[in-house]
């Protein structure tokens, strides 16, 4: 039995062209999109799904905590918070293992991206908040968006913003090129129940997208940053 409840799939837009066979599509996600007060677009990098809690540092099972090399240096930031945690599980994109995408401006390893307490997510202010005390960054905020009230104005501004290269300068793992950032996540700015997640997060990923294969943790790379030896989740 899992300690506790991994994260949700996010359901993908049905514009969104990086669908694979195993990935969810809200065809209706239209529905549940302008009934909502506030969204925010967040940048979706390109990690692995992690998560804090007082049980340990999962990766996308929480069968039992990982043990991967990738997770070593935030294993060994979560002894020194794990006993302010409580109930709170904080969910973050790792980086810093290379992956498809290798950023060249990348300031951290760990981002932020949303966290649970019990049946609830947290609202965006409150992850921002809760991050902070933590010395953890959040995902890079694109924009936040009132009720959208046109379909066909939401979808242009999205498409829009995933032609940008993102915060960090992504670089395509196998050519060297500039790439485009992965996508974006779109997310309530309130809080809501967890098993409300598919009608209030929703995603857009780059085609082709997953330039790595099951045999990358053979070969494995740390990312470089920045900012070496400055302030972020370092080696001990």
């Amino acid at each position: 039995m899992a300690i506790s409840q991994k994260y949700g799939r996010t359901y993908h837009y049905p514009f969104s062209p990086g669908t694979t066979s195993d990935d969810r599509i809200q065809h209706d996600y239209w529905k549940n999109v302008s009934a909502i007060e506030q969204l925010v677009h967040t940048e979706k990098l390109d990690g692995e799904n992690n998560c804090l809690s007082q049980y340990g540092v999962f990766a996308r099972s929480h069968a039992a905590p990982t043990t991967s090399a990738w997770t070593a240096t935030l294993r060994n930031y979560w002894k020194s918070v794990k006993n302010d945690l409580g109930n709170l599980e904080v969910f973050l994109e790792n980086l810093y293992a290379v992956h498809s995408l290798e950023y060249k401006k990348l300031d951290h390893h760990f981002f932020v991206f949303g966290i649970r307490e019990g049946d609830r997510w947290l609202s965006w202010e409150e992850t921002k908040f809760y991050a902070a005390m933590l010395d953890l960054p959040t995902v890079p905020e694109i924009k936040i968006v009132k009720r959208p009230m046109v379909q066909a104005d939401f979808e242009k501004g999205i498409l829009e913003i995933v032609k940008g290269p993102g915060a960090f300068e992504p670089h395509d793992i196998n050519n060297g090129n500039i790439a485009t950032m992965e996508g974006i996540v779109s997310r309530n700015v309130e809080g809501y129940a967890v098993d409300d997640f598919a009608n209030n997060v929703f995603k857009y990923v780059r085609k082709g997208h997953v330039k790595t294969d099951q045999h990358w943790i053979r070969n494995w790379r740390r990312a470089k940053l920045i900012n070496e030896g400055g302030s972020y989740v370092a080696d001990k």
